[in-house]
């Protein structure tokens, strides 16, 4: 498979004139038509016209210098198709882009094509295969977005998570995940699935190319220095340590290790009761807030959905508002706990997932690792570097304090140089 492509580094190569976007458009170009047959990224794309934007005079001066962008497919987009992952959105043409997509044009951005999304970003597999190993499952729900930048055919790309839908996919295709702070990046021109949950995130290579396109995007300061104090690092295995197999706990000990070799603190820190009960109250928010936002999809076109989905509405739908309001609660109590915390740490080091990527293509994976973190709204990100028994990615989590997106970059820069040291 290509090598990877940086942003952060195609991007200062065009801002100090050693490649021009035609390059970077003509590079993406050539791989995604050597790999897209076999990798099946893409929803929607059209090659002619990403080479053609990239001519467009001052595109080198951009914040994202002209880089082709991919798009999930569950978000607007006005110049291609927005399918959601479901035949009842076939050929649907927004009349207006998506804030995210607006603000990646804004910025220099070149919209190279929809990427793959598993149907209303749930859980039924999507056709995408793992650039890693083609036999294997990318993930979901942004499966086109992780596996797009696995075999180099991008940069950078958008991609959403309402369970685990950005860090799971980014482990199994070993990439650089990031889901923000909530509500950092505005979700206007996504098709909700759960609206307290909902986040865009980017994938990249590494954590200094999401961290560059964070901050092309944003306009805030996400640079990363070397100048930074200790990292205090927990690492958290959680209540659901159980689930993950012998690899993953072996990539989080690895991590670990390296971590503290590498001159940080690190201790083990059991959650408490009132952040864990949150694990459960995802399920009941994700849960009710789904059964409103298909209320239409469900009442008039039922038998379009696939089993998976349906069968899935179908039970949420005996959830309370009683319930809800409740699993809101426990969800602000752990939200206020977990703040708490961070006075004694910088971040939480936990699983990305359970384990190597499932073999053929009947799940996506569990986001059992990740629902509680997008819960309590914190920034998260994968890191890559680790590998399971049979030579497969298996990613490892970091936890921020919400809003502190760009001290948790640092640390994941640092945490990122140690494992590869190791």
């Amino acid at each position: 498979m290509t090598e990877m492509l940086s942003a952060a580094a195609l991007a200062q190569a065009v801002h100090a004139g050693r490649l021009s976007p035609v390059d970077v458009a003509e590079r993406c170009a050539e791989a995604i038509r050597a790999h897209e047959d076999e990798v099946r990224a893409f929803a929607s794309l059209d090659l002619d016209a990403l080479v053609e934007a990239s001519a467009a005079p001052g595109l080198a001066a951009t914040p994202l210098a002209g880089l082709p962008v991919g798009v999930k497919d569950i978000l607007d987009t006005v110049d291609l198709p927005t399918e959601r992952g479901s035949k009842l959105f076939a050929g649907h043409r927004p009349t207006t882009d998506a804030a995210i997509v607006r603000m990646a044009a804004r910025a220099g951005g070149l919209i190279a094509g929809k990427l793959v999304t598993t149907e209303f970003a749930f859980m039924q597999p999507s056709g995408t295969r793992n650039p890693r190993r083609l036999t294997h499952s990318p993930g979901g729900s942004s499966a086109g977005s992780a596996a797009a930048v696995a075999a180099g055919m991008l940069p950078v790309t958008l991609g959403t998570q309402t369970g685990g839908s950005i860090i799971r996919p980014a482990s199994f295709c070993g990439v650089t995940g990031y889901k923000p702070s909530f509500k950092l990046l505005p979700v206007l021109g996504l098709k909700p699935f759960a609206w307290s949950l909902d986040t865009i995130g980017l994938f990249g290579a590494h954590v200094a190319d999401v961290a560059f396109a964070a901050g092309a995007l944003t306009g805030r300061d996400f640079a990363l220095t070397d100048d930074m104090p200790t990292p205090r690092i927990a690492v958290v295995k959680t209540a659901r340590a159980h689930l993950a197999t012998d690899d993953a706990h072996a990539a989080l000990d690895g991590a670990a290790r390296a971590a503290e070799k590498a001159g940080a603190s690190v201790s083990t820190l059991d959650l408490p009761d009132v952040i864990e009960a949150a694990d459960e109250a995802h399920g009941v928010v994700q849960g009710y807030e789904a059964n409103l936002a298909f209320a239409d999809e469900w009442d008039r076109h039922r038998a379009a959905l696939s089993t998976t989905l349906g069968t899935y509405l179908e039970g949420v739908a005996a959830i309370t508002p009683e319930q809800y309001d409740a699993a809101r609660r426990t969800a602000r109590r752990a939200r206020h706990a977990l703040s708490d915390l961070y006075g004694d740490y910088d971040v939480l080091l936990t699983f990305s997932v359970g384990g190597e990527a499932p073999e053929g293509f009947a799940s996506t994976g569990s986001p059992a690792f990740n629902r509680l973190w997008t819960l309590t709204g914190g920034p998260c990100l994968n890191l890559t570097g680790m590998t399971g028994a049979t030579g497969m990615p298996i990613g490892v989590q970091l936890v921020g304090r919400f809003g502190r997106d760009r001290e948790l970059m640092q640390i994941g820069r640092f945490l990122e140089r140690a494992i590869c040291a190791s």
